[in-house]
């Protein structure tokens, strides 16, 4: 059996632009996306800790260290400027070692989306065989 699991996040990143008429996307600095292990054109979902939105989009790769976090399309109506966002992505594991050793990634920042933290070693929960 698969089963899908939290695979990383962009915790508290600060929206800074949105982009009404552009077509529906998330912008996201190359620098955290490589951070989170997230690619262009990977599902994410988005959590509004403004305005409690929550909503799937897709990223598209913005220019490393620039600090840029684009609301596209659509997902600009689900926040704005200075809003704070958690970016997150999910992976499918199969019941098998790859699921008992499985730790999510977290990248932190501050903001202005620079990265404080990256942590690689927190545990989504106690295996029990």
């Amino acid at each position: 059996m698969k089963r899908i699991l939290f695979k990383s996040k962009v915790h508290r990143a600060t929206v800074t632009q949105a982009e009404l008429y552009y077509e529906g996307s998330l912008t996201l600095d190359a620098d955290l996306m490589r951070a989170a292990d997230m690619l262009p054109f990977e599902k994410i979902a988005v959590v509004n800790n403004n305005n409690g939105e929550r909503f799937e989009t897709y990223l598209i790769e913005g220019p490393a260290g620039s600090g840029v976090v684009c609301l596209n399309g659509a997902a600009a109506r689900k926040g704005a400027v200075g809003d704070e966002i958690i970016i997150i992505t999910y992976g499918e594991y199969e019941d098998s070692d790859e699921l008992r050793y499985h730790k999510p990634t977290v990248v932190q920042v501050d903001k202005s989306n620079k990265i404080k933290n990256v942590n690689r070693t927190i545990e989504a929960f106690t295996f029990v065989n």
